[in-house]
């Protein structure tokens, strides 16, 4: 049977992509992309990114060697094609599975993995941070990094861009891959065609010119003011015409933009880049499509951004069987959405902000409730925060719906903006917990820890998507800062109430009585704890079942009463060990002057790596059937 990728099967190692002719890097830009199709149409994963950043990464191929140059590809989620080329295309089957190949870069999985990426506008920072460790080390290979799929909203990348340019980095390429959700929309054919003739190939050939001519005329005098002259027209034309003259005065020489679908375009704008490199830092502008080369993926890229399993033919998602007398429970995400359309019904100081997550947060539904209420702010979550403060400031009740795992990008603004001024803010923290296949850039695990050390904030969890409908109202209403934090995916089927009240601050609920041990849990693991009891009951073990609610304030009043009538406490959550809910539940227990032996079942002190949700929980002993070997062996020891 003769291969759907002749060429791309043929590559021993990506270094012969050097020697390719303009026409094997067509084919192999084709076979790239067939073999992506078909590849996450089985396994699913971030698609629609990956589909765009094919030919840029041919052409980066045969431009240079990354076992000693380097790359850096800020979102990783862009990154497929360069682990296809990198002799990881074998692999590709268990893509985010667990022990599984990575759906971000990681050091350790290959040589040509440079750096970690799993958050966002990191690469210019890392790559400058390279270039000069190469330089104090007298060494000499070029220094790439490809930025874009929203990564030049956050203002690290300015940073990273300030600093590159000031410090005149040679050998230094940053390439901005604009897929219209990094930088504003082009406007037109007439200002790409100036683009290409004012930053492309020819203005720096007429700017070369202008400079050779200038250093022949033999007075130096008359040079210089020629040279004052032509400068001060070169800038003006360029104030007119080009629209990277923001990079130009951050000290980076400005190419294109090019048309990153046409691989060998690509290839001679790196090729004019590369001279260029040699005397500055080089922002090549690469212009790309979402999806491109998969037509339901261009239609609608947000949808195909990540994606299950589909039929690759049809163009529509595998949907897994559903069992229709027992209807799916609704996502907690859209459970939050609609209760923050609700209260914002009667209360118009209510406002929504995202950090370019507005579906995978749930304001979706608010914006098109609310729209003139709704800002997403993309991929800037400082700025979020800060900017939540200024409108809490002003007497509004900003709502910031930001993935637990991204908050931990504006955790300075939460401390030093939000809880120091006990502004009313509002975070509502997705993705709490372990998510899965994303793996360790994206568990949500700290939160709790990170949070509960800030004076002022209050800090919740919902056992379910009743109780997270009343934590939202009692965030919004408390007058302080406050979290919200709850898991991916579906809720448990409870029933919701009519209308939603809020919950007293500070307060935890008994949910079992029992005079052996003490389970103390909060959120996602309090049904899990519920029904462990249940099973130990059976065992003749009566566990007491405590519903935390609150890890700040925290319930000290019921957490010492309870744990005053048992042998021992065993707390559950899902986070990190070192700081979260069963270090809080140790300091209360200390406090109060009740001393009991203490079992901690949180996510230890390591990190967690990618793989099925239920897997990864059984690993770090907090699925159920781990949960009860560990309680049992617990009781065994105090009995």
């Amino acid at each position: 049977m003769s291969s759907r990728y002749p060429l791309l099967d043929a590559i021993a190692a990506p270094q012969s992509i050097r020697q390719f002719t303009p026409a094997q890097l067509e084919e192999l830009s084709a076979d790239v992309r067939r073999f992506l199709i078909d590849s996450i149409s089985s396994t699913g994963g971030h698609f629609s990114s990956n589909l765009g950043t094919v030919e840029l990464t041919v052409a980066l191929f045969h431009e240079f060697d990354f076992l000693t140059d380097r790359i850096i590809w800020d979102v990783g989620h862009q990154a497929y094609p360069h682990k296809i080329l990198t002799g990881r295309k074998d692999r590709f089957p268990t893509l985010r599975q667990h022990h599984g190949l990575a759906g971000f870069l990681k050091r350790d999985e290959s040589p040509y993995d440079h750096f970690g990426a799993g958050h966002a506008s990191t690469s210019i920072s890392a790559l400058l941070g390279m270039a000069k460790a190469r330089d104090l080390q007298h060494q000499d290979h070029a220094c790439v990094a490809v930025i874009g799929d929203g990564s030049m909203t956050a203002g690290m990348a300015f940073e990273g861009l300030n600093q590159a340019g000031y410090l005149k980095a040679k050998h230094f390429l940053v390439i901005l891959n604009d897929n219209d959700m990094s930088i504003s929309p082009n406007v037109g054919s007439l200002q790409g065609y100036l683009n290409q003739i004012m930053s492309g190939q020819y203005y720096n050939r007429w700017r070369e010119r202008i400079e050779a001519t200038i250093k022949a005329i033999p007075v130096e005098s008359v040079s210089r003011n020629v040279a004052k002259v032509a400068k001060w027209s070169e800038e003006s034309i360029k104030r007119l015409m080009v629209p990277g003259l923001l990079f130009e005065d951050l000290g980076f020489r400005y190419l294109g933009p090019v048309n990153g679908h046409d691989v060998n375009a690509t290839v001679k704008a790196i090729q004019d880049a590369k001279k260029l490199m040699e005397d500055a830092p080089v922002l090549l502008h690469v212009q790309t499509k979402k999806g491109f080369g998969y037509e339901p993926a261009v239609q609608d890229s947000q949808k195909w951004h990540g994606v299950t399993a589909f039929d690759a033919e049809a163009g529509e998602m595998r949907k897994p069987a559903v069992d229709p007398s027992r209807p799916t429970p609704p996502s907690y995400t859209t459970i939050f959405g609609k209760a923050l359309v609700e209260l914002a019904k009667h209360d118009d100081k209510i406002v929504g902000i995202t950090a370019a997550m507005d579906s995978g947060t749930g304001l979706d539904i608010f914006s098109k409730a609310f729209p003139d209420r709704m800002f997403d702010v993309g991929i800037a979550e400082q700025h979020a925060v800060t900017f939540a403060a200024g409108l809490a400031a002003q007497g509004m009740r900003p709502v910031a719906a930001i993935y637990s795992t991204f908050l931990q990008r504006g955790f300075d603004q939460v401390v030093h903006d939000v809880c120091i001024q006990d502004l009313p803010v509002t975070f509502a923290l997705d993705r709490a917990g372990i998510v899965g296949a994303d793996g360790p850039t994206h568990h949500g695990l700290y939160d709790m820890a990170y949070l509960r050390c800030i004076p002022n904030i209050i800090l919740m969890a919902p056992k379910d998507e009743n109780e997270l409908r009343r934590m939202l109202m009692t965030a919004v209403y408390c007058g302080h800062p406050a979290a919200v934090r709850y898991p991916r995916g579906n809720g448990l089927g409870v029933p919701l109430d009519e209308t939603i009240t809020a919950l007293p601050i500070g307060k935890g609920e008994l949910l079992r009585e029992g005079d052996d041990l003490l389970l103390a849990a909060i959120g996602a693991m309090v049904a899990p704890a519920l029904k462990l009891a249940e099973e130990l009951a059976a065992e003749g073990i009566q566990c007491a079942v405590v519903n935390a609610r609150f890890l700040k304030p925290m319930d000290s009043d019921l957490l010492a009463t309870q744990a005053a009538r048992v042998k021992g406490v065993v707390a559950i959550e899902e986070g990190c060990e070192p700081g979260g809910f069963c270090a809080a539940v140790l300091e209360t227990l200390a406090d109060a002057g009740v001393v009991r032996p203490l079992l901690r079942c949180a996510v230890p002190d390591h990190i967690v790596h990618h793989g099925d949700p239920k897997r990864l929980m059984d690993e770090e002993g907090l699925s159920p059937a781990a949960l009860a070997s560990r309680i049992r062996a617990f009781w065994k020891r105090l009995a």
